[in-house]
């Protein structure tokens, strides 16, 4: 029997499937604990198990694979209320009762300098090249603050003569507009008044 605690996954259609079990089946065979009679799915598509109170999908080895947060997986990944899980045609959202609310939540950021990738809350989200380098070299000095005069030679090393204030601030505004979920009460993006700015990250 589900209780009110049971995380749970929600359909197209509105209905809810209750994780109840240690493992589930997402699949085309009969089986399965959760069916989807589709050619895109394989007979044994993707698994969600649970460990203890912590939530993981797997996929299983499927032709087409599984998307966490429009993402392919490529390892079984820990699931976060409010996740959007992707199998074949069908998206279905994954629902955790028993986490915590916040009541102004805060942006989890997540930044691979390397690779070139950012995620706001799980989700991808695309820079501009100028975006980026702000954010990788606020990153590379999170907590510290970092001065204009800094942040334009770093930002922008083909600028022999300098930038102006402006240039840094509508980049620092454009920036913040795709990482805050409030752009004029930021969160991450802080600015030390007369100082400059910085980058603050929460655990």
């Amino acid at each position: 029997m589900a209780d009110k605690q049971t995380p749970l996954l929600t359909d197209p259609t509105g209905r809810q499937h209750h994780l109840v079990n240690d493992s589930t089946i997402i699949g085309r065979a009969l089986d399965s604990d959760i069916v989807i009679t589709s050619k895109r799915i394989s007979r044994e598509h993707a698994q969600i198990r649970r460990e203890g109170w912590r939530v993981f999908l797997e996929d299983l080895g499927s032709t087409n694979g599984t998307y966490l947060n429009n993402e392919r997986i490529l390892e079984p990944m820990q699931l976060r209320d409010g996740d959007q899980i992707q199998v074949g045609d069908v998206l279905f959202t994954f629902h955790d009762p028993d986490v915590t609310y916040q009541d102004t939540p805060l942006p989890e950021l997540e930044i691979d300098v390397l690779a070139g990738v950012v995620r706001v809350n799980r989700q991808l989200v695309s820079l501009a090249p100028k975006e980026f380098s702000l954010l990788a070299y606020l990153y590379e000095r999170k907590g510290e603050v970092c001065s204009k005069d800094d942040i334009g030679v770093a930002v922008w090393p083909e600028y022999q003569e300098g930038v102006y204030d402006y240039q840094i601030e509508n980049l620092m505004r454009r920036l913040r507009a795709k990482l805050e979920p409030e752009s004029g009460e930021p969160q991450l993006l802080l600015t030390v008044r007369g100082r400059g700015y910085k980058l603050v990250l929460y655990d």
